[in-house]
């Protein structure tokens, strides 16, 4: 709730009850004016023309309902009084942090059956909350007792967002294939990785569903780039620094193309929180930085791989025909075991924008 206001010349003064203090400037209270004249609340959208705003504007008025801690502003420019309403006042002041987003960062030994969910469990609305977080807090999750086939891939798909083409298609199917231009299609063991590192934006969720095994070994392996970020970052702050500054070069060259994009191993934001890690040895171009620079380079991605494949870091589990491995390519590493015989799986990407737009819409 709201307990005080105070108007200045140069905007509002609003003191919270928890004795959180913040001051709103005029120009940004009324470019978020949400009444019919300024807000489109059909589309979300604001009809206020901001550069068109008299520089002079103010507050002429301003009432505090104590009730629902509301406050009301009367503005130079308006004939009606415009209602600000105390979760968004308060959700955008500067000392405001969001603790909601429940996050777990976690090695082998933390990782159980917590992350199975059956597949028509999704189809009810608890189940597919349930998904939904186990994504969002662990980064992945095993779907159980699925139709092997791609269908299965697609209907899980749509529930959060639509199928991302890329160069391999929308929906994949695939088994070792030597005539392909990418190891993902041996039968070699894939050491941990992101996809897409060559794509100015990596998919964001990957699926992959085991349609038939009949084989030794492939297991598949997922590893928390962000708890490995957190490593580093607590025993060597400068290799930290180094991987998070450094832009490295992915590519994919062969079957007609040649994609190239780069980033840093950790993306940072303004805040200084991680919001992706991108690191796929085989897909890693050429490139050259300051000699120096480059021996702290080398010193930083082995370290970082050498605990990408420590069994210390890995979850890995046979996936039976019928079972579907989700997760984040932007927080989680994925590879799999060597293996002899036939495996069949098939999947496909998803945006991670959609992705986080189907934890707002369900308050995740």
């Amino acid at each position: 709730m709201i307990t005080d206001i105070a108007i200045s010349s140069l905007g509002l003064n609003v003191t919270f009850e928890n004795k959180l203090e913040d001051f709103y400037p005029n120009i940004w209270l009324r470019d978020h004016a949400k009444d019919e004249i300024n807000w489109d609340s059909r589309s979300s959208q604001r009809k206020t023309f901001t550069a068109s705003l008299d520089p002079n504007l103010h507050i002429k008025k301003a009432l505090l309902n104590k009730d629902d801690g509301n406050v009301e502003i009367i503005w130079s420019d308006l004939s009606k009084p415009t209602n600000y309403d105390f979760d968004f006042l308060y959700s955008h002041s500067l000392h405001f942090t969001n603790k909601s987003k429940l996050l777990n960062t976690w090695n082998k030994n933390e990782i159980d059956n917590q992350i199975f969910i059956d597949f028509n469990e999704i189809f009810q609305e608890k189940g597919f909350i349930k998904l939904i977080k186990l994504i969002s807090n662990f980064g992945f999750a095993v779907i159980s007792d699925c139709e092997p086939n791609i269908g299965s891939v697609e209907k899980i798909a749509k529930k959060i967002g639509y199928v991302r083409h890329s160069i391999f298609g929308g929906l994949f199917e695939f088994e070792s294939d030597e005539n392909m231009a990418d190891s993902a299609y041996t039968q070699e063991e894939l050491r941990p990785h992101t996809d897409g590192s060559y794509s100015y934006d990596a998919p964001g969720l990957q699926l992959l569903l085991c349609c038939h095994y009949n084989a030794k070994g492939g297991e598949s392996i997922i590893v928390d780039g962000f708890k490995i970020a957190e490593k580093l970052k607590k025993d060597d702050p400068s290799l930290f620094d180094i991987l998070s500054k450094v832009e490295v070069p992915g590519n994919y060259i062969g079957d007609g193309v040649f994609l190239e994009a780069k980033r840093p191993i950790f993306k940072i934001n303004s805040n200084k929180e991680l919001l992706q890690v991108t690191f796929n040895n085989y897909d890693r171009g050429s490139f050259r930085i300051d000699n120096d620079l480059t021996i702290k380079f080398y010193e930083a991605i082995k370290r970082f791989d050498i605990y990408a494949n420590s069994k210390d870091y890995q979850w890995r589990h046979i996936l039976k025909p019928g079972e579907m491995l989700i997760f984040d390519n932007w927080r989680l590493l994925h590879g799999r075991g060597a293996f002899n015989g036939s495996r069949k799986m098939a999947g496909c990407y998803l945006n991670k924008e959609d992705f986080d737009s189907t934890c707002r819409m369900n308050n995740i």
